[in-house]
């Protein structure tokens, strides 16, 4: 096995075990919550104190890779995501939990960026669809380990054990191949890390980058979070179909991304992103019209529209950027991401709460609007 063919491999992996916990944390909360006697609105502490780890990480992970190996990232992220997940497996009171979150975003933040920033220079476009396309099967994965669990009859800690010892196994795999990771000579032999963080920081077209992205997030995680309450409460729309739509969206998500792999190499990825980004638009709009046939068929072409945006952004942001700015561009770019997935889902929480649930569709369509001139933005400078 060659070795690029190792580290991709590798590279699915860490993607699978990325998406892992996040797919945990939904269908276990309810049995945690139950355990330390909390109340429902106490996940967005867990889930605030994650993002604070992840968005410190990903920020900082250029710096760090400038003093640090790759391989050397991987393993000790790894081992701390480890860590994080057998904390919360054995925690005794609730300010564990909330360190373990904490330092599982620590953990998830820097695997994120160091990958997306080694992927960009050293993956195909194919391959980088490919890889957010493994976050997905481990997004997939985890709510059936946790179900598997409850109905064995075993509680909930269980499934985060079972999660943490494989994050072991897999970081002692990132220490065994941590030579692997060293880079590959491209079109010159400058080194990709070499530019200071403030240095890159004062870039306009870096500062539209992470623009990009958080709008990106947003608009993708923002369209998951509420489209089941407009269906539900606002259109009446059942809801075990309204369940249905808001799966049919994330599986036409992985579907696109894998697809979009076997033709990413072939096609102008400039063009071709603008657009996608025009048909999230239209899919946006139908979203909006409001009939139930409409709404799945605009969450369905926002989903496979949206697919190829990410990974593919990654992929271009070396040329945008300059390869001595990339690992620092990417990993602000990535902590953009996370921002803007959490400030323009809770913005639009405030919209509906203020204005009624029939807002979310003209928002998230105001959204796209934005997203498109941002795209046009970061390309043309």
């Amino acid at each position: 096995m060659s070795r690029r063919t190792l580290v991709a491999l590798l590279a699915f992996l860490a993607f699978v075990s990325l998406g892992l916990p996040d797919g945990l944390l939904g269908v276990s909360w309810p049995s945690m919550r139950d355990s330390f006697g909390l109340p429902l609105d106490a996940l967005g502490l867990f889930v605030g104190f994650a993002t604070a780890g992840y968005l410190l990480s990903s920020f900082v992970s250029g710096a760090v890779l400038r003093h640090v190996s790759l391989g050397a990232l991987l393993t000790l992220s790894t081992g701390a995501a480890a860590t994080a997940l057998l904390l919360v497996a054995a925690a005794p009171v609730w300010p564990v939990l909330l360190f373990a979150a904490f330092l599982a975003g620590l953990g998830g933040g820097a695997i994120d960026a160091g990958l997306n920033a080694y992927g960009a220079v050293h993956f195909s476009a194919r391959v980088l669809n490919w890889l957010h396309a493994f976050f997905g099967l481990g997004t997939t994965l985890g709510p059936l380990i946790v179900t598997g669990v409850l109905s064995s009859g075993l509680i909930w800690r269980w499934s985060y054990a079972i999660v943490g010892c494989a994050q072991i196994a897999l970081a002692i795999t990132f220490l065994v191949t941590r030579d692997r990771w060293r880079p590959v000579e491209v079109e010159d032999t400058a080194p990709l890390a070499s530019a200071g963080s403030v240095e890159t920081l004062r870039r306009p077209v870096v500062w539209l980058g992470m623009g990009l992205f958080f709008l990106y997030s947003g608009v993708e995680l923002a369209t998951a979070t509420w489209s089941y309450s407009l269906l539900t409460q606002e259109r009446g729309v059942d809801e075990t179909i309204a369940g249905l739509f808001v799966t049919l969206y994330w599986g036409s998500l992985m579907v696109g991304r894998v697809l979009f792999g076997f033709v990413a190499d072939r096609l102008p990825l400039v063009a071709t992103l603008r657009a996608c980004i025009a048909a999230s638009v239209l899919g946006a709009l139908l979203f909006w019209l409001g009939t139930p046939a409409l709404s799945l068929a605009g969450l369905m072409l926002m989903g496979f529209s949206l697919a190829p945006i990410f990974a593919s952004l990654i992929s271009l942001t070396p040329g945008r950027v300059g390869r001595d700015h990339a690992d620092s561009a990417i990993g602000y770019q990535i902590a953009a991401a996370g921002l803007g997935g959490a400030v323009v889902t809770a913005t639009l929480g405030l919209l509906a709460d203020e204005l009624g649930l029939d807002v979310i569709g003209v928002a998230i369509f105001a959204a796209t609007l934005l997203l498109l001139a941002a795209y046009e933005g970061f390309m043309r400078r």
